[in-house]
């Protein structure tokens, strides 16, 4: 006979006790973070406050601000190492004067996201980001790649600033899919080199690997539905790339993915598969389905003369492989400017 003892089968409500057992452990964990982070973020508050205080005593000289950081790094270095250096107290100094209410702080954020913050001189871009990162809980790495990807930049290309901050302050709910749409959309977390060789399939695969990131590129709302959604009319097959819905917009939002220029033919085929979801899949409380050409060249000129006047639901937006710099983007807002005010 074996020595050795079988344990007996867990039962179910072991199991959900469990399970309820590890989430909240993990809660524990995940709040015991964020309430280390927050204390953290409001010691360097407290210190820019209490520099930002002890210069203007001395403001009757120049240098005064610039003695006192430099004296204070050297002795705090000393004590508490390299995380109260001149260049940090300089950001707690800096940090205090942008946000010099104490309750406008948000425990959401932490020291390295308010870095960054810090760092943006446009007062609304920076409201832009902060707002976002706390209603989207953006982690650090992802508040990094918004910004260093230009992403308030690239939603002005097709909205307005007071859109844009309107929309981030939760005063309107976007109605029109060019107040989420980016054009360009940057894809640099694919990790696809710019060459021929590629496909369309080739792109659809990175961006079912890197679904997450995907997401967060799209925008807010979105969540994925289908790959390679199947539609039969008649005896034909039709597949469509990539299908997602948009809670905010209340609407199904159809992909394709061409690695190719434009055409009027690919509007077409795409109009079709929107004319299919509005028919066939729409609950009669939606709104209209929207579809989006995602391509690596396009004729705006095609676009607009292929498709009504009246058109709201049919978009192309480019897709780039690598950040583009703010010089580009600002280039391509003036362009879209002064199109604007000849028209």
């Amino acid at each position: 006979m074996d020595s050795k003892k079988e344990h007996p089968s867990i039962s179910t409500n072991e199991q959900k006790l469990l399970c309820d057992i590890r989430q909240i452990i993990s809660e524990a964990k995940n709040n015991a973070v964020r309430s280390v982070d927050f204390c953290r973020v409001k010691m360097y508050w407290k210190m820019g406050q209490r520099i930002f205080e002890e210069e203007q005593h001395g403001k009757d000289r120049a240098d005064y601000g610039t003695y006192l950081i430099k004296n204070l790094a050297s002795k705090l270095e000393n004590e508490y190492g390299s995380g109260f250096s001149r260049r940090q107290l300089e950001l707690c100094r800096q940090f205090y004067r942008l946000y010099p209410i104490a309750n406008a702080v948000r425990s959401q954020l932490n020291w390295s996201q308010y870095r960054m913050l810090i760092q943006i001189d446009d007062p609304g871009k920076r409201e832009y980001y902060e707002l976002e990162a706390v209603n989207n809980s953006w982690t650090g790495r992802e508040l990094e790649r918004q910004i260093n990807s230009r992403l308030f930049e690239r939603l002005l290309l097709s909205n307005d600033k007071g859109n844009v901050l309107a929309v981030a302050r939760k005063e309107k709910i976007p109605e029109n899919p060019m107040e989420i749409l980016k054009d360009p959309m940057v894809l640099e977390f694919l990790d696809l080199k710019r060459k021929s060789e590629y496909y369309e399939k080739d792109l659809e695969s990175a961006i079912i690997t890197h679904i997450t990131d995907f997401l967060l590129e799209l925008g807010n709302g979105f969540s994925f539905v289908a790959r390679q959604k199947r539609i039969l009319l008649e005896d034909d097959e039709f597949f469509i790339d990539l299908v997602f819905y948009n809670r905010l917009l209340r609407c199904f939002v159809l992909i394709e993915l061409k690695n190719a220029k434009l055409t009027h033919q690919d509007l077409g085929q795409l109009q079709m598969y929107v004319n299919f979801y509005d028919r066939t899949q729409k609950l009669p409380d939606e709104n209209p389905t929207i579809g989006i050409i995602l391509c690596s060249a396009k004729n705006d000129t095609v676009v607009k003369m292929s498709l009504p006047q009246e058109n709201k639901n049919i978009l192309a937006a480019k897709y780039e492989l690598y950040l583009p710099s703010e010089k580009q983007l600002l280039e391509e807002l003036k362009k879209i400017t002064e199109n604007n005010i000849t028209k």
